[in-house]
């Protein structure tokens, strides 16, 4: 059962929360340099007072792991220095590099510290086992929201060295091997609480995010979305931009009060999101002003037509008869604008002169050909002259 909730809020996490995660698995060298560090000076210890080869080997190998490791790390921070965006994809597959490495250092530690208890040297053997528990502590540390991984390298470090002293006669070793195996309990049970709490920071960080998101009365996105959804929407696809003003709202809120005011919003957001299609965007900026980014923007028209009447239709709150219209600016990516600014701004434009037409749409595309006539006018009025 916990391992079904570790997979779980391991899938709950953002992609914004896993490309922290795996930044924050990479963020730092200074682990693997010590651990290397500490073998090596371990290792050269006990070739020294013992001859023993095997421990040559894998004092060896495990510093060739830890190069290899950082040159990943360092892999990692010019992949990121290149483009810091990465997809989820992408980072899986850093994470499971990551993974990898660790299981390697854990094993190679662990059979380091097994082969150390087989010679018995007390002093040797005690730092060999030593560099273990610290790198289970590290493991705790690092590794809780990847659980599984964290398992796998508390039982890498371990199994050896507890294989080792249990097969040993004596109640010393028995007892070392007794000690290393409720040290991975522990360890276990550390990873555990720390999963848990990380989850449910993580859930509590989604939920506030997406409460900074929303507008609280009508439920659609808020004006801060714009800022991080437009431009991203502008790169995928060919988008165009409504901004929207409704027409005879404030006298609607003055005959038949705030309350009513603000179920007419209310209604307006749901009447909007109904036409929005899937991927579409819909803002509320504020007041009675709503902006809805159409991905699909070759038919731009269609949908202003739809807007226009769907939100200029009769509403019933409450028992009254209310009506309103709707006024409409449209800026099409990319002839209107290749930026979200742009874009924004001219849509305005547009809806400012839809509201001296007393509703309806115009397009930002009209208003350019006005200014290009009316320019040609002035240009031949002087030239007449």
């Amino acid at each position: 059962m916990f391992f079904n909730r570790m997979e779980s809020g391991r899938a709950s996490i953002s992609d914004a929360v896993y490309m922290e995660v795996i930044t924050g698995l990479h963020g730092t060298s200074v682990p693997n340099i010590l651990a290397a560090a500490c073998l090596a000076m371990v290792g050269a210890i006990t070739i020294y007072e013992t001859g023993d080869m095997v421990t040559a080997g894998l004092t060896v190998t495990g510093v060739l792991v830890a190069i290899v490791r950082l040159v990943e790390v360092f892999a990692f921070r010019r992949r990121l220095a290149r483009a810091p965006q990465l997809g989820r994809a992408e980072a899986a597959r850093w994470e499971r590099r990551y993974v990898a490495g660790t299981i390697v250092t854990a094993l190679i530690l662990g059979v380091f510290a097994a082969r150390s208890i087989v010679l018995g040297d007390a002093l040797c053997c005690v730092m060999a086992v030593g560099i273990g528990f610290g790198f289970g502590a590290g493991v705790v540390a690092r590794l809780a929201l990847r659980p599984v991984a964290a398992l796998l390298d508390l039982i890498a470090i371990a199994a050896p060295a507890a294989i080792v002293t249990l097969m040993q006669p004596d109640l010393r070793h028995v007892g070392l091997g007794l000690l290393i195996l409720m040290y991975v309990a522990a360890s276990f049970e550390m990873v555990r609480l720390s999963f848990n709490a990380s989850i449910n920071q993580i859930t509590l960080k989604r939920q506030f995010e997406q409460m900074s998101r929303i507008d609280p009365m009508t439920g659609l996105a808020n004006r801060s979305v714009l800022a991080t959804d437009l431009p991203a929407m502008l790169a995928a696809a060919t988008i165009a931009v409504h901004t929207l003003d409704l027409d005879r709202f404030k006298e609607a809120n003055d005959r038949f009060g705030h309350p009513v005011g603000d179920a007419l919003l209310k209604q307006v957001a749901l009447r909007l999101k109904a036409i929005a299609a899937t991927h579409d965007l819909v803002v509320r900026m504020g007041g009675d002003e709503f902006v809805l980014v159409q991905r699909a923007g070759h038919d731009a028209e269609a949908v202003a037509q739809r807007i226009v009447q769907t939100i200029g239709a009769p509403y019933d709150i409450d028992g009254q008869t209310v009506e309103i219209g709707v006024s409409v600016g449209i800026a099409v990516a990319p002839d209107d604008g290749r930026t979200a600014d742009a874009l924004l701004s001219r849509s305005d434009k547009a809806l400012y002169r839809a509201k001296q037409n007393r509703g309806g749409y115009v397009l930002a595309r009209e208003l350019r050909i006005m200014d290009k006539t009316a320019s040609a006018r002035l240009v031949s009025d002087g030239l007449a002259a």
